[in-house]
């Protein structure tokens, strides 16, 4: 397996991680007193899916078989496991503390990828993507701070 079909797997799993986190957050938000809030974290939803459709996608070009489907040890050490218990309160707070530490996790994944030997064209993709997830994060801190 090489080095580029590693990090895409893994880059694949936490962008799923985050898609649900944000909707489900977003969701959560609609109905509360920071229903604005909701549509930067639907955003933040959509951007998850299409990075993670660009490196399905790019991985097939290398041909390299990029599983949607998951394994089992990622299932275990996936950084959106927090927003669950967020998700049960009514507190906004919680749960953008929750989706920070969802993109705290993605941000960590991204510079581990960007630790191995890949290949110039996905290092570039996944260059790009690591600093949009930095940037996600760091607004959705900045609500938070604002809250």
């Amino acid at each position: 397996m090489s080095d580029d079909e590693k990090a895409a797997e893994e880059l694949v799993e936490t962008l799923r991680d985050g898609e649900r986190g944000y909707a489900d957050a977003a969701k959560k938000l609609r109905d509360s007193d920071r229903a604005e809030w909701a549509s930067v974290l639907e955003t933040f939803a959509g951007q998850r899916a299409e990075f993670r459709r660009e490196i399905v996608a790019l991985g097939h070009q290398y041909g390299d078989d990029v599983d949607e489907s998951g394994t089992a040890a990622a299932a275990v050490h996936r950084g959106w496991i927090a927003l669950k218990d967020a998700l049960t309160g009514d507190d906004a707070g919680s749960v953008l503390g929750a989706v920070v530490t969802g993109e705290d996790h993605a941000v960590s994944e991204y510079e581990k990828a960007l630790e191995k030997d890949l290949s110039a064209g996905f290092r570039d993709v996944v260059s790009r993507q690591h600093r949009s997830v930095v940037a996600a994060r760091d607004e959705v801190k900045a609500l938070q701070t604002a809250d």
